[in-house]
């Protein structure tokens, strides 16, 4: 088990904050950040009485002061991803699911953060170059690697991919969530590319960001109307020794769209749209709130005081962004469930489409980092506060990652050891003089065990490394690429192959069948031609 990290970056002060002269109320000292609230000195005319009740100060695992680009102790882009997003990468090519999200006021620097820009990328392209990197480094020959990457939009509790052709209609394009046994949550219907280098993800990542929605409000100029969720899929196959080990993991990267308070001068569609968003944040602190409570009964001590001094801070009216919906049929309060007799809360995952895709990064299967942003400046004390006891709040969930492994391989992996050890009974085994017949039979059995063990090893070990020799030779012969322009594929091969797509040739829905040599048959075996 761990729990989740979080970490909060203090962004410069924007250009209105500048000439409006705003006081910066937010101060860093390692991993503790404080605000000061300057309001109480104003109304009541004293200059710095009572300040020990005008400063609040927050824990994090860690804090970046983005500030002032001269101070010793700025934080980069590059520094974000040296502390955040290596160790992203390593869990991914140990095995584990990690995820990494962004959430704080608008125009708190998220996108910045996660996209970056041309001159200074983010957090999201740096960790697509840093894990191709990494695949580049590897000598091992006897390794194989596939990455695939999927963009996927949440605007208005509509789910949409972003990285298939715009279409006319925005309903139709509509995607439904769905939840596996053992995958957990995924979007169907979701496209995923194929890619091996860097260059061709970040031509995905332009082209996702190209049909995002975004609009102007009176906090940012080009504010995200949507929740953004970059998807890297990545599988590890090798063969060593005879015996293979496939392991699959992957890494979720959100943009969550910006908290704001609503304007009376914003036309429907935004109001609309600032609703949606309030509403999946909201939800995404009940879920919070609910597993840190969890987490709290199930740990007890320091941990359970922890929760209740959070719960308190959340329970007051600056909070609001934090209520969830009203108590009953075991949903949480506003303010965060409550315990009821020592029992665990509902968390209430499905309560939006948002909550549902991050199950596995909040309380599931996953490593995770949470980054708030936050305005240095006077004039956001209210948000910033909001977002810093949201952060603190989530300190406290606590995952439960685990390395992804093929069940096959991992089924041939337990017969070995059953040979193993099935081998070493044999050989242990003493000659019994007053029961000859009876140890023979006995040897017997074990013999026969030992070989059909090591028939079925023989046999899942041939056909998996087959599988995975003919797959890695069919993208070493053919060149798959998508023709955007003629919205069709291409494919560079010498070799004859039969090719078949699904109903939008814009997915990675295509098929190769490579025709060897000597005589093909296509058809129904039971067809008259």
């Amino acid at each position: 088990m761990t729990s989740v990290r979080v970490v909060v970056r203090v962004r410069p002060r924007s250009k209105k904050e500048v000439q409006c002269t705003e006081e910066v109320i937010v101060d860093v000292k390692e991993n503790v950040l404080s605000i000061r609230n300057v309001k109480p000195s104003r109304w009541s005319g004293v200059g710095n009485g009572g300040s020990r009740d005008l400063v609040t100060e927050f824990p994090f695992d860690r804090c970046f002061w983005s500030v002032e680009p001269a101070a010793p102790d700025f934080a980069s882009q590059q520094t974000m991803f040296q502390e955040l997003g290596l160790p992203v990468v390593e869990a991914a090519v140990t095995g584990y699911n990690a995820s990494l999200f962004a959430y704080g006021q608008t125009g708190s620097g998220k996108t910045y953060t996660m996209m970056g820009t041309p001159e200074s990328l983010g957090l999201i392209p740096r960790i697509c170059e840093g894990l191709f990197t990494r695949i580049e480094r590897d000598t091992r020959a006897t390794t194989t690697y596939k990455v695939e990457v999927s963009f996927v939009e949440i605007y208005n509790e509509a789910v949409r991919d972003l990285l298939k052709r715009p279409t006319r209609r925005r309903a139709g394009s509509n995607l439904r969530v769905r939840e596996h046994p053992e995958r957990g949550p995924y979007v169907q219907g979701l496209s995923r590319h194929l890619v091996s280098s860097y260059d061709p993800v970040a031509k995905l990542i332009g082209d996702g960001n190209a049909n995002r929605m975004i609009a102007s409000t009176h906090v940012h100029e080009a504010s995200s109307r949507s929740h953004a969720i970059f998807t890297l899929h990545f599988t590890q196959a090798s063969l060593h020794n005879n015996l293979p080990s496939e392991i699959v993991s992957k890494i979720n990267l959100i943009d969550l769209a910006g908290s704001e308070r609503a304007d009376p001068n914003y036309n429907k569609e935004r109001i609309t749209e600032g609703s949606n968003i309030n509403r999946s944040l909201v939800t995404l602190g009940s879920v919070i709130s609910a597993l840190a409570e969890n987490a709290a009964l199930g740990g007890g001590g320091a941990a359970a005081a922890a929760a209740d001094a959070w719960g308190a801070a959340l329970s007051e009216p600056e909070s609001g962004k934090l209520r969830g919906p009203s108590a009953g049929g075991g949903r949480s309060r506003p303010g965060g469930p409550a315990r009821r007799g020592g029992r665990l809360c509902h968390v209430p995952y499905r309560d939006s489409v948002l909550t549902r895709l991050l199950k596995d990064s909040l309380g599931g299967n996953s490593r995770t980092v949470m980054i708030a942003t936050v305005s240095p400046a006077c004039s956001s004390y209210g948000e910033t506060m909001s977002v810093l006891r949201y952060a603190a709040r989530a300190k406290n969930i606590v995952n439960r990652p685990k390395i992804n492994e093929d069940p096959n391989v991992r089924i041939i992996r337990e017969l070995r050891q059953e040979v193993d050890r099935l081998k070493a009974m044999l050989l242990s085994v003493e000659p019994r003089d007053l029961a000859p017949l009876l140890s023979e039979e006995r040897d017997s059995s074990l013999a026969e065990m030992l070989h059909e063990n090591e028939m079925k090893v023989e046999r899942l070990t041939r056909d998996w490394s087959d599988g995975w020799r003919d797959t890695r030779a069919l993208l070493e012969e053919h060149t798959l690429g998508i023709n955007r322009l003629r919205a069709g594929v291409e494919v560079a091969s010498q070799l004859p192959h039969l090719l078949s797509t699904d109903g939008d040739v814009l997915s990675t829905g295509v098929t190769i069948n490579r025709l060897r040599e000597g005589r093909t048959t296509i058809g129904r075996s039971d067809a008259p031609t």
